[in-house]
């Protein structure tokens, strides 16, 4: 979003009660990405990139398409639409349905291609042409811009001075490029609008209008309409982004030919569709669709470089939050653990994922062992962020030491459980990180205040010591060397002891600070759960940390819990005021929601394995709280995208989809699965 798009949308959508205005949110439409782009396609079928995180391109900022007629212009937003994925794979398809006739169309990414394809259904109007308006912002700029319009490189009978092969917007490095499977006709570059005339009202889903006031205004811009006609009924649209260091303009015009010769694929596109991950998933695997959605949902949001962003980043100014389109290496390395351990009772084959993981750690991991607050998915070079410390050699508090944590107990479970390629790097990689978990490690079992897990508070969390205490137990039980192993264990244990000044009574407290337990109840502290376990595999007495988990969790479980009007599930934790606009009370959260009924999961099959009784209720929570997040739940989209966030009435907010309680999800219908525990009905 570029900024005369967020100048029209706060105007337009403040006055009309938005929350959040200038915001170019993705909680309605549905995503097509191939790991270098990632396309929005909305509902009215506009198009917009959300690929800069990906692949370094910022490419579409914005597109609007009808349907023009010899007497007027019938634009596809005004038509009734349904959207779906088609089969098991990314290929999003929208059918506009005009009455009599629809416009179908198909929208799939490739590479740095995407394809759009129209299909006219039904029975059309005669001399029916496809009316486009696009607004390319290479380079991330929507001024200093140029467009070139090039003939007769796509289509080797092109020459109709009428007609035009491609247009290539371009600002530096970054070179755009659209074309038609059928040519395109009367192209018209539109002048940028003037800042008075977006902070009027004026759309920028058109040209303006206005006369232009220098000649070369025609030419310095990334704005233009253009028709294209429809031959038997059909035509594709075709947009490429290139980095001109690494891909000449004589290459774009020769990816250009390729993919508009292979556009006649995409027509024959049906149910059966599967991208290669999804083949993976059984055909019996139980709740198989929710599975492919989560599949699909982190594949859509990875780079290439094996690192996955958090979400759309739909907040580009920052306005309302820090940011989703970075790789935060807790969530990463929480989602690669998910995974990698969902994929073995699930029957899915997803191994390359967890090495792409492995590889990514090891190439980001700073020399102190630790991890930094979050970097670029694309190259995982440094990220903007405030939890940088360790870089910066101040006070331990400006860093979240949950994050190298969570990166070490997933690398020791890929040890004990996987094949690696390396495992000596791996080992190397544990070695540093534990240096790290030690340096942040107080003499009385906790570490060192911190940041936490929400990124909003200081202090010395349940949360941090929890992931602590798993990843010291993983890394004791992984195959590395006794050293290592001894040393782990006993960081372990302590771990285990120092978790006791956090008690008060009933729950371990959010956090201790400045001397005072901070009480409330946290969602984050389900990390406790899977610590547990981990910790139980590696010790002869876990009966009374064991004991106290199941406490806390029943009664954290209990405390977060929110039946609202239209959504249910639990709240992030007591007091949380992030993002609730004018709504009293806080707001569901699908993490928090998966997240205990993951917990709920781990301990009900610990207890089953200590002959604990108590295991069935946990069982029947994990269930009860998966169902809010399953298809037809409550936290559900109709794509089966889950939100981060929700506000009472059924309004889904902030980052959608967000990654984490995807995978949280699949790994508890394995875990589940695994224990024959799931819900009997799908």
């Amino acid at each position: 979003m570029k900024f005369r798009t967020a100048l029209h949308d706060f105007g337009r959508e403040r006055d009309a009660g938005e929350p959040f205005p200038g915001e170019r949110r993705t909680t309605t439409g549905t995503f097509s990405g191939s790991g270098t782009r990632l396309v929005h396609v909305a509902e009215d079928g506009s198009l917009r990139d959300f690929s800069s995180p990906l692949g370094e391109l910022t490419g579409l900022d914005g597109s609007r398409f009808g349907v023009e007629l010899p007497a007027e212009t019938l634009w596809v937003a005004d038509a009734s639409a349904r959207q779906r994925y088609v089969g098991d794979s990314a290929v999003v398809e929208t059918v506009h349905d005009f009455g009599d006739w629809r416009l179908l169309q198909r929208d799939e990414t490739t590479g740095s291609a995407h394809v759009t394809r129209f299909e006219l259904r039904g029975d059309p109007p005669a001399a029916a042409t496809l009316r486009g308006l696009v607004r390319f912002s290479p380079d991330g700029r929507e001024g200093q811009q140029a467009n070139l319009v090039h003939d007769g490189v796509v289509h080797a009978d092109s020459g109709d001075e009428t007609t035009a092969d491609a247009v290539e917007v371009y600002h530096r490095r970054e070179h755009d490029f659209l074309c038609s499977s059928t040519g395109l006709v009367s192209v018209e570059p539109s002048p940028l609008p003037e800042f008075d005339e977006v902070c009027e009202g004026r759309t920028l889903d058109a040209t303006s209008g206005r006369p232009s006031g220098r000649y070369e205004e025609s030419k310095l811009t990334g704005t233009f309409g253009f028709t294209a006609p429809f031959e038997d009924g059909s035509l594709s649209i075709v947009t490429l982004l290139t980095d001109h260091r690494e891909v000449a303009r004589v290459e774009a015009f020769e990816r250009l030919r390729d993919v508009v010769d292979d556009v006649g694929d995409q027509a024959d596109a049906d149910s059966g569709v599967t991208d290669d991950w999804a083949w993976t998933v059984p055909a019996d695997a139980p709740f198989r669709d929710a599975l492919v959605d989560d599949l699909r949902v982190i594949s859509l949001l990875s780079a290439e470089s094996g690192a996955r962003m958090a979400g759309p980043e739909f907040d580009d100014f920052t306005q309302y939050t820090g940011g989703y389109g970075y790789t935060w290496f807790r969530d990463d390395a929480e989602i690669a653990r998910a995974l990698l351990t969902g994929a073995t009772p699930l029957g899915v084959a997803i191994d390359d994922w967890a090495d792409r993981s492995v590889d990514f750690y090891y190439r980001t991991q700073l020399g102190d062992g630790s991890w930094p607050h979050r970097v670029w998915p694309a190259d995982g070079s440094l990220a903007p962020g405030w939890a940088n410390a360790r870089l910066e050699g101040g006070s331990n508090v400006e860093y979240q030491a949950d994050q190298t944590a969570s990166v070490a107990a997933f690398l020791a479970t890929y040890l004990r459980r996987g094949e690696p390629a390396v495992p000596t790097a791996v080992t190397e990689m544990l070695d540093l990180a534990v240096d790290s978990l030690d340096e942040s490690l107080a003499d009385d079992g906790l570490p060192q205040p911190c940041q936490n897990a929400w990124e909003n508070m200081t202090g010395r969390f349940t949360h941090t010591a929890a992931t602590f205490l798993h990843a010291y137990a993983a890394v004791a039980r992984a195959p590395v060397g006794p050293d290592l192993r001894a040393h782990a264990s006993e960081q372990a244990a302590a771990v285990a002891d120092g978790l006791d000044s956090l008690w008060t009574g009933d729950r371990y407290a959010l956090r201790e600070h400045d001397g005072t337990l901070d009480e409330r109840f946290d969602a984050s502290t389900f990390a406790l759960a899977g610590a547990l376990e981990e910790y139980t595999a590696l010790t002869d007495d876990p009966e009374p940390l064991r004991d106290r988990v199941v406490e806390h969790t029943t009664t954290t479980l209990d405390g977060l819990s929110a039946d609202r009007a239209a959504v249910r599930g639990l709240i992030r934790f007591v007091g949380d005021d992030w993002r609730t606009h004018d709504q009293t009370g806080e707001k569901v959260w699908t993490v928090s929601t998966v997240w205990g009924a993951a917990a709920a999961a781990d301990l009900g099959v610990v207890l089953r394995d200590a002959g604990d009784d108590r295991a069935g209720s946990f069982f029947d929570r994990s269930r009860d709280l998966l169902g809010e997040v399953l298809p037809g739940g409550s936290l559900v989209r109709a794509n089966g995208y889950l939100p981060e966030q929700f506000f009472d009435d059924g309004t889904p907010d902030s980052a959608t989809p967000l990654a984490w309680p995807h995978a949280l999800r699949f790994a508890t219908i394995g875990r589940l699965a695994a224990a024959d525990e799931l819900p009997t009905s799908e």
